[in-house]
């Protein structure tokens, strides 16, 4: 069975996260603790290692993995615009539990699946998360668990599910919350005809927290808006938004 590596403990965090990123160069998976839940992490830029990663989930192509980054210059990398709101929204919940989910920048050489041109970014608020991230670039990670199990709140919860699948376990005791980090889709922003932010998955921050910062570029709420029949009002189609990961950390 991987090791799982106790980094409560001074010598298991050394030796555990020069293990992880050995594991990560040479295209292995690794589970991390971050703010939200464990995730299952791989080299963003190794298509092959996020390939690994989707299997060792039981997930296909149509449901890529975000990228957690080390902070707003890495997600200036990556996506082909910030527009002034996200810049708020980073400003206001980074790091922290918001994913955003923004046009991928068109000249980076990756394959995470099936995009739809778009990438889903966020910033984890934990320290060893963190320090891996600023020494192995941006990482695909998605939350630790087989596909429909519930996610990982600790390294051991993990292993049982993923065992040999992932090389390295970093543990850090349990997730302080459980709650997985709340997706939105900002894609509409980048040269969009009506720029709105839909909410994909609410989860670590609330709608009016979101509304706090974006005001009406926030999707109504549900059931908060009806057209002049009654009916709920849409601006944004089911079909124009990349697909939200359930269990995304």
């Amino acid at each position: 069975m991987s090791p799982i590596f106790d980094c409560r403990d001074e010598a298991e965090l050394l030796t555990g996260m020069r293990q992880a990123r050995q594991a990560i160069g040479r295209g292995d998976l690794v589970v991390i603790p971050t703010d939200t839940v464990y995730g299952v992490a791989a080299d963003a830029f190794n298509a092959a290692a996020v390939a690994r990663l989707l299997a060792a989930k039981g997930r296909g192509r149509q449901s890529p993995p975000p990228v957690l980054v080390a902070g707003l210059a890495t997600l200036r990398a990556l996506v082909a615009e910030v527009p002034e709101p996200v810049e708020r929204l980073v400003e206001e919940f980074w790091p922290g539990g918001l994913t955003i989910v923004l046009p991928a920048q068109p000249s980076l050489s990756w394959d995470l699946g099936d995009t739809r041109g778009t990438v889903a970014v966020r910033m984890p608020a934990h320290r060893l998360a963190l320090e891996l991230l600023e020494e192995t670039g941006p990482l695909a990670v998605s939350s630790a668990n087989l596909t429909g199990m519930a996610a990982g709140i600790t390294a051991e919860d993990a292993q049982e599910m993923l065992r040999d699948s992932v090389a390295v376990y970093l543990s850090d005791g349990p997730s302080k919350t459980g709650v997985a980090s709340t997706i939105v889709d900002a894609t509409s922003l980048v040269g969009g005809a009506e720029p709105q932010v839909r909410v994909l998955r609410e989860g670590a921050v609330d709608r009016a927290r979101l509304r706090e910062v974006l005001g009406d570029l926030l999707e109504p709420d549900p059931g908060a808006e009806t057209d002049a029949g009654g009916e709920p009002a849409t601006s944004v189609t089911e079909e124009a938004a990349p697909p939200a990961e359930p269990d995304r950390p």
